[in-house]
């Protein structure tokens, strides 16, 4: 029987991660773990309740009481908390500017990464996040670190929220994302970046299925060695 090994994914937002892990995931029949969605859904749960981004007791007591499942439909993946499909609302600008503020709060991460690790044990799961592979799973057999320049990546998700019906403007997309950029790398817990023993892939002039093919050839090679990596 193969074994089935834990693929971590790590990168700066809207570097494609969320679509080629979905797909990766589905060429190998792994689970998929969107853990970037899980502190949406911690913004979006704060939001609502209108708790401040510096309370960490009620941020970590949101959190607590967050079931947080993935659900294929089609060839798309929805993020229900609670019950509730929330799959669009915590794509929303706001939000994604939220979550990046208190996914930089101990409370908050201590408890959705025991979440992670959780729905991640035993392998068999293709998880993407910003500290998949330096702090939730640092034994994963694999790791990538998926970038590109945050002006395409701006694009990307400018064009992404069109499609949804979200006005916004290009200009404001691309600033928000490099806004991230910073906040991302220079937080004091679990900034982001590229694990020693991460393979880097530059998205930015390659398509997302040319990205998936890459990934899968190494994830097959991988499997095929037991899930040893070639340090």
């Amino acid at each position: 029987m193969t074994r089935k090994i834990v693929i971590a994914i790590d990168g700066p937002s809207a570097s494609g991660k969320s679509t080629v892990g979905r797909r990766l995931a589905k060429r190998l029949g792994y689970r998929y773990l969107d853990t970037g969605a899980m502190y949406r859904v911690a913004a979006l749960k704060a939001k609502e309740l209108s708790i401040d981004s510096d309370d960490e007791d009620k941020l970590a007591r949101v959190c607590a009481g967050m079931e947080i499942v993935f659900v294929h439909d089609g060839n798309e993946i929805k993020t229900f908390c609670n019950g509730k499909d929330v799959s669009e609302a915590i794509r929303k600008p706001e939000i994604s500017a939220l979550a990046s503020e208190i996914s930089s709060k101990k409370a908050v991460r201590d408890i959705l990464v025991e979440m992670q690790r959780r729905m991640g044990a035993g392998g068999g799961v293709v998880a993407e996040g910003r500290d998949i592979g330096t702090v939730v799973f640092t034994e994963a057999e694999l790791k990538f670190f998926l970038d590109s320049k945050p002006e395409e990546r701006g694009k990307r998700r400018f064009e992404e929220l069109m499609e949804k019906g979200i006005r916004v403007s290009l200009e404001e997309t691309v600033a928000e994302m490099k806004g991230r950029d910073q906040r991302d790398r220079r937080r004091k817990l679990s900034p982001l970046h590229k694990a020693e023993d991460a393979l880097v892939i530059d998205s930015t002039h390659m398509t997302i299925d040319g990205v998936v093919e890459k990934m899968l050839e190494e994830a097959r090679r991988r499997i095929s060695q037991g899930g040893n990596c070639q340090k």
